[in-house]
């Protein structure tokens, strides 16, 4: 993880929380100045790794007024949820939903009644693969990505390991 770059290279979606950073004492002004003003002359934020309630967070510092603004940023997997979230939303509309039970159960009585005999229909087999969640996401939202972009290369969003800590 580099620990500099262009504020423009983060996109807007990773921003999570901003805390505003000052020194607590004299000693620590001096040098947090040259660091921030450097920071603003350059147009550079740094990143870094804080613990915040017992889970690690990857924080963006970005120069602002006297002091730096730390805003945590989200990890890809977090982005990724909250974009299908958002492409997947819609309004209710009761009249979208079928009852698919009774429909069946009243064509089988119409079936009966016209001296039809009922409809045997085969037993479904549960899936013989177990989907990948992350992928499944990756997938959607490939989908629903225009036409256009999806000539450009696409950004990797990996997570190396799904468990967290207990504690």
């Amino acid at each position: 993880m580099p620990s500099q770059l262009s504020r423009s290279e983060i996109d807007e979606r990773y921003l999570d929380s901003p805390y505003y950073l000052t020194p607590e004492d004299k000693v620590g002004q001096d040098a947090f100045a040259v660091i921030r003003e450097a920071m603003r002359r350059k147009g550079m934020v740094g990143l870094g790794k804080v613990v915040i309630s017992r889970r690690e967070r990857i924080v963006m510092l970005e120069p602002l007024d006297q002091g730096l603004m730390a805003t945590t940023l989200r990890y890809g997997y977090e982005i990724l949820a909250e974009h299908i979230l958002e492409t997947k939303a819609g309004h209710f509309d009761p009249a979208e939903f079928e009852d698919r039970y009774e429909t069946a159960v009243v064509e089988m009585l119409k079936q009966k009644q016209a001296g039809m005999p009922p409809r045997k229909e085969a037993p479904t087999a549960p899936p013989a693969t177990v989907v990948n969640l992350m992928d499944a996401l990756r997938r959607s939202v490939q989908a629903e990505r225009p036409a256009a972009k999806k000539g450009k290369s696409t950004e990797k969003v990996s997570r190396q390991s799904g468990k967290r800590k207990a504690g």
